[in-house]
């Protein structure tokens, strides 16, 4: 019974990791895309952390602003990277790279997963973007390796998930000018109505409701738990990794639902 159940699961491993390289194998082509990524944390940090910090918006300044905004712009640039990796796959229907794959025997969840992980890759330059500005601008930084290594999944299942959500979008619009449009109009939503500029505390009572509801909420939550020194997490790192797993697990299953949409 056991080796039954282990046979089919490492098969699906297997298929998900090679999805995974075949997608990460693209980055040897195009550099530029990583530079250019470092742009826009670049300026939230420099520019609006550095302004924002002097206003003293935080309550009580229990954290200065600027080691409190540096997790956020970390989710922010994963969300950004993992939001418009859509726009990929639909590219790749144009080009019938998606029918070759929906006629090979890859289960689609392995698809949608592997797809997931490759933006997942993508995303953990940002950390590296992040940590190297943040040491710039003097933020407490956390360097225990337990707490790298938890900055590091939480990136990587962050990227997972909304990327999977992106794929989904994709799946639905169909068009790249479709898709650009409502990832255009989802990602300030999704950023704003979290807690990674400001904290939930401030918040009126419906954007503190519709903050809970949103799985960038737990995902900064998270880290900036890991990130900072000597920092705990607003609603416990466990509550923050079961929200993150159980949507991507989610989403996971949805995408490969509709996958198979985007080739008609």
């Amino acid at each position: 019974m056991a080796t039954s159940l282990i046979l089919p699961l490492a098969r699906f491993v297997e298929k998900t990791f090679v999805i995974t390289e075949f997608e990460v194998r693209k980055l040897r082509h195009d550099f530029t895309e990583l530079v250019t990524r470092a742009i826009q944390p670049a300026l939230w940090l420099l520019l609006f952390g550095e302004v924002f910090a002097r206003a003293r918006v935080m309550p009580q300044e229990t954290v200065p602003y600027l080691d409190f905004i540096a997790p956020g712009i970390l989710a922010q640039s994963v969300l950004f990277v993992a939001i418009f990796y859509g726009i990929n796959v639909i590219w790749e229907r144009d080009l019938g790279i998606v029918q070759k794959f929906l006629a090979s025997p890859t289960p689609r969840a392995a698809l949608v997963l592997g797809k997931a992980l490759s933006a997942s890759v993508r995303s953990l330059s940002q950390v590296v973007i992040i940590y190297a500005l943040s040491l710039l601008l003097g933020v407490k930084l956390n360097w225990n390796p337990l707490a790298l290594l938890n900055v590091l999944v939480i990136v990587i299942l962050a990227a997972a998930l909304f990327s999977t959500f992106s794929l989904i979008i994709a799946c639905i619009v169909k068009t790249r000018e479709r898709f650009m449009g409502v990832g255009q109009v989802l990602t300030m939503p999704l950023f704003f109505a979290s807690n990674a500029i400001y904290p939930t505390s401030i918040m009126p009572v419906w954007l503190q409701t519709i903050s809970h509801l949103n799985p960038l909420t737990y995902v900064v939550d998270a880290l900036r738990t890991s990130m900072l020194a000597g920092t705990t997490a607003t609603l416990g790192l466990g509550p923050d990794y079961a929200v993150i797993l159980l949507t991507t697990a989610v989403l996971v299953l949805i995408g490969a639902r509709l996958y198979p949409r985007l080739a008609s």
